[in-house]
């Protein structure tokens, strides 16, 4: 790779800070696992389930990013701040209201919310605990999530994975304050992982605020929050509610995952919560590959580069591949160490180092897929293939299969694991094809809006 190449410039200083960003949010549901892991296997199975609500969360959240994004990186690549701005105040007024429902959830009925997930009250009384203290974060998220993602697609990518980093990096440490008790503070396991959250989250809030009160940054106006701009309301909805489909189809049909192996005992739950630990944690880089590339087309689209964004489209791809090889490699590697060190029964620690070898090649897919569904695809608003192609595989093939192998046949812990995670791998030859048509190649910017 030649550094003086705009190409490789561009995409390594946006690569770096994303995927920067995605580890340390990965390190905290680390570091909550590990650490709760030396209370018991029942915590740090209560919380990885609580922990879906977050992800659940996290997929409406996405969604709303994700189509910020695509107006974000064009209209900015445009030069066109005031749009840029628009968008802002258009995604900020439907992530705040999302997170209030969450919220109410959490605060309200977090045992329900567990129920879900499983049927072993024990887990469910632990979780629900979590929950409760978690669910003031919801809110605060819904505010520093939007305004760190439009940072990242106007020229600050470095400041907002600062910020985020700083902040995930207070979590680890308060969880271990919290969890443990240490010195003066109470001991207080899983609602101090849950109260180190929301800490740390409010940390992120203020320097947010902070950064939005700078001279150069992008502003959020209130004639523009009181207004609506129904023009690129219009726009928005048209492509972020594709993007909601796929994140919902895909999420959930993950979360099933979640929920079948939750009634497969404790030891396939805490074999189960580590394993999507690693695997998060490896796919920080595919995460930031395909922000980075979303970003990187968006702009040469928004000035009408067409060409120069396919080419780029095209090397994305590539780095994408490569990044997902050495992923999976890493997984192949630590296998041995992560079981060793994982505080787990002799069962859960079998089925964990089969586990972390179906995540190798998971991520190579994961990698790929996401690269282009996610990023260059939704790029130039071609989002609607990655609902179709997500609400397929996981609601007609992968979960269907999960439900069946688990609960009709009743194969192995196992094999209903390897089962649930082919998604990934089927999705390939579609996705290659549908990239070859350059559907993506679009831009959608307006003029004077």
């Amino acid at each position: 790779m030649k550094i003086k190449d705009p190409f490789f410039s561009k995409l390594i200083t946006l690569v770096i800070p994303i995927s920067l960003q995605q580890f340390m949010m990965a390190l905290v549901s680390a570091s909550d696992a590990l650490m709760l892991g030396f209370i018991s296997q029942d915590a740090l199975s209560a919380v990885s389930l609580a922990g879906q609500i977050m992800f659940v969360y996290s997929l409406f959240q996405f969604a709303l990013t994700g189509g910020a994004n695509i107006f974000a990186a064009q209209y900015y690549g445009k030069g066109e701040i005031a749009s840029v701005e628009k968008i802002l105040a258009i995604v900020l007024k439907f992530s705040m209201g999302i997170s209030a429902v969450f919220s109410f959830f959490a605060l309200v009925l977090p045992e329900l919310l567990m129920r879900i997930f499983t049927d072993d009250m024990k887990l469910v009384e632990m979780g629900a605990e979590y929950l409760r203290v978690m669910g003031i974060s919801y809110m605060l998220m819904g505010f520093s999530n939007v305004y760190l993602c439009i940072m990242k697609n106007c020229g600050r990518s470095s400041r907002s994975a600062l910020i985020s980093s700083v902040s995930m990096l207070l979590n680890i440490f308060l969880n271990w304050l919290l969890i443990f008790g240490i010195g003066p503070l109470p001991k207080m396991e899983i609602a101090g992982a849950a109260l180190a959250t929301a800490i740390s989250r409010i940390v992120e809030l203020i320097w947010t605020v902070w950064e939005l009160m700078d001279k150069n940054s992008i502003k959020l106006r209130k004639k523009y929050l009181l207004g609506i701009n129904k023009v690129l309301l219009k726009d928005y909805l048209k492509y972020t509610f594709p993007i909601l489909g796929n994140e919902l189809a895909w999420g959930c049909g993950f979360a099933m995952f979640s929920v079948i192996m939750g009634r497969l005992g404790s030891d396939a739950i805490a074999a189960n919560s580590i394993a999507n630990i690693v695997k998060n944690l490896m796919i920080c880089f595919c995460m930031g590959t395909a922000s980075a590339g979303g970003i990187m087309v968006g702009n040469e689209l928004g000035q009408g580069k067409l060409e120069l964004a396919k080419e780029y489209g095209s090397r994305i791809c590539k780095v994408a591949l490569v990044v997902g090889l050495i992923s999976g490699g890493l997984i192949l590697a630590l296998s041995p160490v992560i079981s060793g060190f994982a505080n787990l029964s002799p069962t859960s620690s079998h089925y964990l180092s089969v586990m972390l070898i179906v995540c190798s090649y998971y991520v190579v897919g994961k990698t790929m897929n996401t690269t282009t569904i996610a990023g260059i695809f939704c790029a130039g608003g071609d989002s609607k293939f990655g609902f179709i192609c997500d609400t397929i595989t996981m609601w007609v093939i992968v979960v269907p299969i999960g439900f069946i192998s688990a609960f009709v046949l009743k194969l192995p812990v196992l094999t209903v694991y390897i089962l649930m995670n082919i998604d990934e791998i089927i999705k390939l030859p579609a996705v290659y094809i549908h990239y070859k048509k350059y559907n993506w190649l679009k831009d959608l910017t307006r003029e004077n809006v």
